[in-house]
């Protein structure tokens, strides 16, 4: 019987933590046996799991980073200890996620993957792990990573350092991710499968397998009045706008921009937003802390006229996704992956920072009839974006592995 181990910093939590529990649904599916390790604890956490470390360990790993920016090369103890269990389950495969995060040595966990001669799948949600200290560098437009990262601008970012060992980390990753021929990369977009064939990782295949949602919960309902009453919009239309942690790349300031803008007919709805953030915030947004009641951000999408996504530094927004399944079309900057997942018919793509353009593209769909729209929209959710169908791609990829043909 096949074997599977996932890794990452957080199992059926968060998009990467359900991304993990998708992909196990699959494999057992399959008939084989899944293993998940992951290394922060949440209230969503599986007790089946392997926990990698606790809690200590991930302040100290975090410490550690703040004062040496040697973020993934603490945690020695506790990545040994994971690595008796990985002797224990003997993976066939081992299937990387995020492991940045506080919790594990990638060092140690490289060099016993090379010495077992382990296959490893290595889904890419970001780009840290070839750059020599960030997750993600558009919106400062940064490319020192094409050659040697050194004096980085970003230390002050996650994961946040005093000092820049930008450098050494950058070298010392080019030498550890070297697993020749048994490293398959999955960036989640094409966007970040181009970065990655600029980066030091060019060497080893990659195969781009787009995240998916659940279609099931994230669809075109026609009761969506009670919401919409709660929040004083049923006599309006509005554009929509969903994060899950409004920092300055999520495009905030420019929504802020954009409010003042829109003529007096139409309202802009801003889910996610702290107390502190909704406090702030010009008369024409009501804002909305973030929610995990599905059935309400579900009928939010769907009461809106369109979904304003004016991210400045994405890999692939899961926002879009759940627009496109609730059948509302989408206008979006022109930043990372984001304008993957819409076409011409379902979407607009605007230049970064185009706020007239912006402006324009979001009043064109706050006057057109969404049910021109709608199936559109849903349709092309179905075709490309249904997790069922996304997570079966990983499998299709391990068979591949199995049978050498990749």
């Amino acid at each position: 019987m096949k074997r599977i181990l996932q890794i990452n910093g957080v199992s059926n939590f968060g998009s990467t933590g359900k991304i993990v529990k998708g992909i196990e649904k699959e494999i057992l599916n399959e008939g084989w046996e899944s293993f998940v390790a992951y290394g922060r604890d949440t209230s969503q956490s599986d007790p089946n799991d392997i926990k990698i470390g606790n809690k200590v360990d991930n302040v100290l790993h975090a410490l550690y980073t703040r004062f040496t920016d040697r973020h993934g090369l603490l945690s020695r103890k506790a990545t040994s200890e994971f690595l008796e269990k990985i002797d224990a389950i003997n993976p066939d495969i081992i299937h990387l996620h995020n492991i940045h995060g506080y919790y594990i040595n990638y060092e140690i966990l490289f060099t016993y993957i090379q010495r077992k001669n382990i296959p490893v799948v290595w889904t890419l949600h970001d780009c840290w792990s070839f750059t020599g200290h960030c997750v993600h560098f558009e919106y400062v437009n940064c490319y020192k990573w094409e050659s040697e990262c050194n004096h980085c601008i970003q230390i002050g970012n996650y994961p946040k350092s005093y000092i820049d060992q930008s450098t050494k980390n950058f070298l010392l990753k080019k030498k550890v991710f070297n697993l020749p021929e048994k490293l398959i990369l999955v960036p989640v977009s094409e966007w970040l499968s181009g970065l990655v064939k600029r980066s030091f990782l060019k060497k080893y295949t990659d195969v781009v397998i787009h995240n998916g949602i659940d279609l099931q919960k994230f669809k075109i309902i026609d009761n969506f009045q009670d919401t919409l009453k709660k929040y004083n919009l049923q006599d309006c239309k509005f554009a929509l706008s969903v994060a899950s942690i409004w920092d300055f790349r999520k495009g905030l300031k420019e929504l802020y921009k954009l409010a003042l803008l829109l003529a007096e007919d139409y309202k802009l709805v801003v889910v996610g937003l702290t107390e502190k953030q909704i406090k702030k915030l010009p008369k024409k947004i009501i804002g909305i802390k973030r929610t995990d009641n599905i059935e309400e951000l579900v009928a939010l999408y769907n009461g809106a006229q369109v979904f304003l996504n004016p991210t400045l530094e994405d890999t692939f927004p899961t926002t879009n996704l759940e627009a496109l399944a609730c059948g509302t079309p989408i206008v979006t900057y022109k930043s990372g992956g984001s304008a993957e997942s819409i076409d011409s018919e379902t979407g607009k793509v605007i230049e970064k920072n185009d706020l007239k353009s912006l402006l324009e593209a979001t009043e064109i769909y706050l006057k057109s009839d969404k049910n021109n729209f709608k199936i559109l929209c849903r349709s092309r959710a179905e075709r490309f974006f249904d997790q069922n169908l996304n997570f079966k791609e990983y499998i299709n990829l391990y068979k591949k592995i199995f049978d050498k043909i990749i």
